[in-house]
């Protein structure tokens, strides 16, 4: 591609855009120019084929051959070489249009409505129309269409590759212009042609010749996945038979997408809109079919409650049969509900009797260790690294996205593992893998370059542990460091046991006054002096006035306990206040019994254990603690544990007991003596710390340097104090 070419282009349609000001704000101009750009690039495809297609066309029409009928016929017409119709029955063209500048609006109308079905669809979806009216009225729309005449957009110079990249520059400058969030960015090409040649590294068979393979994007925005996709295998083996399917929720880039796949010949009803999770209204458009390769960059960090209904009922009544068995993540980030949905789209693994499939995906850091033990989140990633289907993650540079500078992540899931890369896991640290670009785009300012695009696909398909690598560490000084770029890992090391340590509860209790008067903030003390009877005012009065008079017995009864100083065995206190309270004739309900406990009663470490009925220890909340104990070498997975929070953990304790009496006896009884395992709440949990496995320990500056700089600091203050006084 040439890129200076392309950057006169680029800056070519951003300064026809710019005529639009004053009708339309920068924001708004997408609904002009996204569509108008698709027009032009169908135009000069069809233009020099016109004069053939009129001539079919009146043809056929005196024939009164019914439209449906007429499209394959005027397809041929158009071009005898493709296979899907693409062609326009209206007497214009751009430039035919600029010769009736009275009509151009309704003209332009006519010219849009003279396309073949698909094509004009994809124009309703732009809903372009109904800027034509405003753009007359405004008189704006002749001077467009005659800029816009100018631009040749012809596939023989402006080649799909080159088409994507100018969609992905507007697309970007008008999200720029319209503050989107960071969730809704566009993919940079470079990352795609990462994930591109990830994804397909080690996948022998699709070198083959004529073999059928497909390609799946769920959020698949304006194409890119599906093209750089499609690019990178064919230009391997270009007799590959590729069908590519996505979908979309966004009507622009639904039609840009749809667009791009008419242009190329390409089947545009496999790309589906609708939402892809499903929202109500719209609903996954393959449901039940099955893909070889799945490639994704869903919108992160942004909230599922649109689809939230939807989700939780296809959860809770279909378990693993549907889409979400493993769990549903937080409601402020939907992206494991994406991965969740292709994996449930694999093909069967070979050990099945399929042919398998792989996936890539991009996540910011999230997924990797949000939730705790027991949760959606981590329970989606135990699922996954459990099911050995996690194949690697490579962490990125940060600023690589143009409406977000934060780090990301692309994970590769497959059903399909090598031999040697069965039971473990790949991480590579990519982060220093980029260069600064020359000019920022918003967020953007650093780049893959193509060099380090096969750097990183050869540390992948290397497969080695520890493998190094000579990477810049500043930027702006060159300065460059050897560091470990690729680690590898059991499955079973990022699991661990979720334990809770008790400890008992050890409380003293006396009758003084400042304690005696903390009984009134008690709620059940307080509410023996109230009525439910808020009809009967006598009946109140008198439940009221009988609450008190038990209040007062309760408090006469505590006043006698009040010599005795301080108990140090709530069993002795428990039992002199049950006597007291027998002398002055009350009884002591449950719910009072303990609201006295607390207000009478303070935390003390050498007060005696408080038991149960059963004289069983009781645990101390505000002692309680969890330990993560990793998972022992030769764990065999998947472990034996019902998903769910709600779910017994019989079968894990049995398996595990041991190796948590083993770590409480080494860890934590030399040190608290009296704790104990609650192993009712013992959970499984599983996180990917890769930036821990990745840190690079820097020493601090010794003790005379920083000391060295302090002291110049100080004599330039000094010295900056002196000239303001002088």
């Amino acid at each position: 591609m040439n890129l200076q070419a392309h950057d006169q282009l680029k800056n070519h349609i951003w300064e026809i855009a710019n005529r639009l000001r004053g009708p339309y704000r920068p924001p708004q101009y997408r609904l002009v120019m996204l569509p108008m750009v698709v027009l032009r690039r169908l135009d000069s495809v069809l233009e020099p084929t016109k004069d053939a297609v009129l001539k079919e066309y009146d043809k056929l029409t005196a024939q009164n051959m019914p439209e449906s009928a007429m499209e394959r016929l005027l397809g041929r017409a158009a071009d005898p070489t493709r296979q899907h119709p693409l062609y326009n029955t209206s007497p214009f063209t751009f430039r035919r249009l600029l010769g009736d500048a009275e009509n151009i609006a309704p003209n332009l109308v006519a010219y849009i409505n003279g396309f073949s079905p698909t094509a004009r669809s994809i124009f309703e979806r732009f809903k372009f129309t109904d800027q034509i009216e405003k753009l007359d009225a405004s008189n704006r729309l002749f001077t467009i269409v005659k800029a816009m005449a100018d631009v040749d957009l012809h596939p023989d110079r402006i080649d799909n590759l080159q088409m994507g990249y100018l969609f992905e520059h507007l697309v970007m400058r008008f999200n720029e212009q319209a503050n989107e969030e960071a969730g809704d960015h566009f993919t940079p090409r470079e990352v795609i042609r990462l994930m591109a040649n990830l994804i397909y590294t080690g996948e022998q068979d699709v070198y083959t010749p004529g073999i059928y393979r497909t390609i799946y994007d769920p959020a698949c925005g304006t194409g890119g996945m599906l093209s750089e996709s499609e690019k990178f295998i064919l230009a391997q083996n270009e007799s590959a038979n590729l069908a590519l399917f996505g979908q979309e929720y966004n009507d622009e880039s639904w039609a840009i997408c749809c667009s791009d796949m008419l242009i190329k010949d390409e089947e545009t009803s496999n790309i589906v809109l609708g939402d892809t999770l499903g929202d109500g209204k719209t609903r996954d458009g393959f449901e039940g079919e099955r893909f070889h390769y799945l490639l994704a960059n869903p919108p992160f960090g942004v909230e599922w409650k649109d689809q939230k209904s939807v989700v939780e009922a296809e959860h809770a009544l279909h378990g693993f049969s549907g889409r979400f068995g493993a769990g549903l993540p937080a409601i402020n980030d939907g992206s494991f509900l994406f991965l969740q949905h292709m994996m449930s789209k694999m093909h069967p693994a070979p050990q099945d009797g399929g042919e398998g499939s792989k996936i890539a995906i991009v996540f910011n850091g999230s997924p990797l260790f949000s939730g705790d033990a027991g949760s959606g989140p981590s329970n989606i990633r135990r699922w996954i690294i459990e099911n050995d289907l996690l194949d690697a993650i490579v962490a990125l540079p940060d600023q690589l996205f143009y409406n977000t500078g934060i780090f990301t992540y692309v994970w590769l899931v497959t059903n399909r593992k090598a031999p040697e890369r069965r039971g473990n896991v790949q991480l590579i640290d990519g982060t220093r893998f980029f260069e600064r670009m020359k000019k920022s785009l918003n967020n953007k300012r650093n780049e893959i370059t193509e060099d380090q695009i096969r750097h990183l696909t050869r540390i992948y398909g290397a497969y080695r542990d520890g493998e190094t690598a000579e990477v810049v560490i500043d930027q702006k000084t060159g300065e460059t460091e050897t560091r470990t770029v690729s680690r590898i890992f059991e499955n079973r090391e990022f699991g661990f046991l979720k334990v809770t340590v008790e400890r008992p509860l050890r409380m003293s209790f006396e009758a003084s006054l400042d304690r005696l008067a903390k009984l009134d903030d008690q709620t059940p003390f307080a509410n023996l002096a109230t009525s439910k009877k808020r009809k009967d005012e006598a009946a109140a009065a008198r439940e009221i006035a009988e609450g008190q008079k038990q209040q007062e017995a309760i408090r006469a009864a505590l006043a006698t306990l009040e010599g005795r100083g301080r108990y140090m065995d709530r069993a002795v206190f428990d039992a002199d206040l049950t006597a007291a309270a027998r002398r002055v004739g009350v009884k002591i309900a449950a719910p009072v019994k303990k609201a006295i406990f607390a207000a009478l009663g303070e935390r003390d470490p050498d007060a005696e254990i408080c038991r149960d009925a059963k004289g069983r220890p009781e645990p101390d909340s505000e002692l309680r603690d969890t330990e993560n104990i990793p998972l022992p070498e030769g764990t065999a997975l998947p472990l034996p544990m019902q998903f769910g929070p709600d779910k017994p953990n019989d079968r894990l304790v049995a398996a595990f007991r041991s190796t948590i009496e083993d770590y409480m006896a080494r860890e934590v009884l030399p040190h608290v003596p009296d704790a104990w395992v609650d192993f009712d709440k013992t959970k499984v949990g599983y996180e990917i710390p890769i930036n821990r496995h990745f840190y690079v320990y820097k020493p601090p500056r010794p003790l005379d340097e920083i000391e060295a700089d302090i002291t110049g600091l100080e004599g330039e203050i000094a010295g900056l104090l002196k000239g303001l006084v002088a």
